[in-house]
């Protein structure tokens, strides 16, 4: 039962600074209904769960099925990823070449949704690391062990091949990347192995919710054809020939007109 706040002080001049029995009744009675409302909200979450539930399980052999069927598509993730405008904007270039043995990407649920969720990267053999399988793990706080409340992130440790940490080349690598970034300098693999802010974690959403749901949308996305601007600045640059060009011969005329 929700518990009531202060009441709202009643018109003294009206009530004669007595209490008004019938708006009091009458706010019990609100606050009664609000509590029906509350246990009839929350039921709903529990079968919107449950249903969701269910279509998580129905939709699996279609994901698995997309799956198969992307493995006959050279470069399918990597050209996702890179025509995704947020994803792609985190993305390095070397990185970029890495993607290329991304055969698989997979976003798996927990059993109870509200929980949390993992994301699956599947490689194949590639010259940076030896992980077949890289793994980014949420638990979204609705546990019962110590420190559950608050929201979490883990992620695979990537075994580097020698020579070949992404990471340790990108720090000391100037950022001369004419891609245009948010104000804080972070690449795919900063990204998969910071951990810090679980919360606020923009890129796995849309992982989540936007590119594993249709990454056909991203993979098909048309060519956008910008028109040259040198073309305008040529034409630009001509009609102010031109205007010279009248200019001065309205004044060659103004001259003979004198002579």
């Amino acid at each position: 039962m929700s518990s009531l706040p202060k009441r709202a002080k009643l018109d003294e001049a009206n009530s004669g600074g007595a209490p008004n029995e019938a708006v009091s009744e009458a706010l019990e009675l609100i606050d009664a209904c609000q509590n029906d409302i509350d246990a009839l909200n929350e039921k709903a979450s529990e079968e919107i769960l449950k249903v969701e539930q269910k279509y998580n399980k129905l939709r699996k052999p279609c994901y698995e099925k997309r799956s198969e069927l992307v493995k006959r598509i050279p470069n399918f993730w990597v050209t996702a990823f890179i025509n995704h405008p947020q994803v792609s904007a985190i993305l390095d270039e070397e990185e970029e070449e890495c993607l290329h043995a991304l055969s698989k990407l997979e976003v798996e649920e927990f059993e109870d949704i509200k929980s949390g969720y993992r994301i699956h990267f599947h490689f194949d053999e590639n010259p940076y690391f030896e992980n077949k399988v890289l793994t980014k793990e949420f638990h979204l706080g609705t546990g019962s062990d110590e420190n559950s409340d608050c929201p979490s992130s883990t992620s695979t440790a990537i075994q580097w091949k020698e020579g070949k940490n992404l990471l340790k080349q990108l720090l000391s690598k100037p950022f001369t990347n004419k891609k245009k970034r948010n104000s804080e300098y972070k690449t795919f693999f900063d990204w998969f192995t910071d951990n810090s802010d679980p919360v606020n974690d923009e890129i796995a959403e849309l992982i989540k919710d936007d590119l594993w749901l249709n990454p056909l949308q991203y993979y098909l996305v048309p060519d956008v054809e910008v028109e040259p601007e040198d073309d305008d600045e040529d034409n630009e640059d001509n009609e102010e020939e031109v205007f010279d060009d009248e200019d001065g011969e309205g004044e060659e005329d103004d001259d003979d007109d004198d002579k």
